[in-house]
């Protein structure tokens, strides 16, 4: 059996020795005094300009900008990717899967390290029109996402259609350049509009955008062949997506963040381990695509209502059996455990008293001192089970849903 190769081996040593070497030193610590303050002063500096663009709101403009700001939010993505990957057109959705993955983990990163506020409100009138606005107000404000995720996305989905429909035409090249300027030009907007950043913010996640966007833009052909057809690809990723749970920056006071990083860090792992398992029997650059003769509009709708419950019903199924699993391995491992939502009777312990500093926490067993760098006295559980679940639904999107379509003749 061939081992993991040196490459592999290399980058996972390199990121464990990074969240030691900065845990050690309070690299974030360090960043954020050197960061926050001067962000801090551009937020306040620029609130003038917040309350000059909100004296012309309108019912017509909230309802403009929240409806963009919803178009591109983690939700949406998370609806649309699956029919992406149903539609036959399963390259460009694993590219924007981890490519979205990619986005929200450093941009949530430099959010959690810098932790900078988002404009005051009030002076400025902050609209937030659904619950996941809500959840994104409760983060902290550099970069802002929707504005750098629109940027990689839109951008790479431009690449995308130009390098497959292969037109040559100077005039529609051009006009799909300015219509996703456009794009992020008014999500850029209406993220200052809606009281959600300020113009710091935007600047931020636009720069963000485009360095990260070029870098994939090289790298994803090599990434793309990894998974297809690599050595050792879903040791390698399940490797790599453990580790990242630790390699976060922990914030100046707790945010929503972690917990989206999580999420889509569970949704990548699901993708690329089940591409990788079937790609050969459903995701191959031959498999018909929608509107087709292969594959009708009609067949499609079909497989959106056979895809979309059994998504939903594994995703249940998953968080069911992580939360009946993890607490188990975690106690046979020495592993002090809490929960903050998923699990009510390990609230504060994992036997459901006070956690407190004893000697049974120092012998706690050696899994729980090889994480010694992370200074927490007890691990959330909640972080585990949210990966599995997520990790689970992407599995079901590339793996088992198909399955279904191919006994079913969808």
């Amino acid at each position: 059996m061939e081992s993991i190769s040196a490459w592999q081996l290399t980058a996972l040593c390199g990121i464990v020795s990074w969240v030691v070497v900065s845990s050690f030193f309070n690299v974030t610590q360090k960043l954020r005094s050197l960061l926050q303050s001067w962000v801090s002063h551009h937020v306040v500096t620029g609130t003038p300009l917040i309350i000059q663009i909100q004296k012309y709101h309108n019912g017509f403009l909230d309802s403009l900008f929240s409806g963009l700001s919803c178009i591109v939010s983690v939700p949406f993505y998370t609806a649309f990717l699956p029919l992406l990957f149903w539609t036959g057109h399963g390259k460009l959705a694993r590219q924007m899967t981890l490519l979205m993955a990619f986005c929200d983990y450093l941009g949530n990163c430099i959010k959690d390290v810098v932790s900078a506020p988002r404009p005051s409100s009030p002076p400025i009138r902050r609209i937030t029109a659904t619950k996941d606005e809500e959840d994104n107000a409760m983060e902290y404000g550099l970069p802002s996402s929707h504005t750098l995720n629109t940027v990689c996305l839109s951008g790479f989905l431009l690449y995308y259609v130009l390098s497959y429909t292969q037109l040559e035409s100077a005039f529609l090249n051009f006009a799909g350049v300015l219509l996703v300027s456009l794009l992020v030009s008014l999500i850029g907007f209406g993220r200052i509009y809606l009281g959600m950043h300020s113009l710091i913010d935007v600047i931020s996640g636009l720069a963000m955008g485009l360095v990260i966007l070029a870098f994939w833009l090289i790298v994803h052909e090599y990434v793309d062949n990894f998974i297809v057809s690599g050595q050792n690809v879903t040791t390698f990723w399940g490797a790599l997506s453990f580790l990242l749970l630790f390699a976060y920056p922990t914030p100046e006071f707790p945010t929503p963040s972690f917990e989206f990083h999580t999420a889509f860090n569970g949704v990548a792992l699901g993708i690329v381990t089940g591409v990788q398992q079937t790609y050969h029997q459903f995701h191959h650059e031959a498999v018909p695509r929608v509107f087709t003769t292969q594959l009708p509009f009609s067949t499609f709708v079909g497989r959106m209502l056979v895809g979309i419950p059994t998504i939903l019903v594994v995703k249940f199924c998953s968080k069911a059996l992580a939360k009946w699993i993890l607490p188990i391995v975690s106690n046979a491992l020495g592993i002090p455990i809490r929960s903050t939502t998923y699990i009510p009777t390990l609230g504060k312990s994992s036997n459901g008293k006070n956690s407190k500093k004893s000697d049974d926490f120092k012998q706690a067993g050696y899994m729980q001192k090889l994480f010694f760098f992370s200074n927490q006295e007890a691990f959330d559980i909640d972080t585990g089970i949210r990966f599995l679940q997520y990790a689970g639904l992407a599995w079901a999107v590339v793996d088992l849903v198909p399955s279904l379509f191919s006994q079913l003749s969808l």
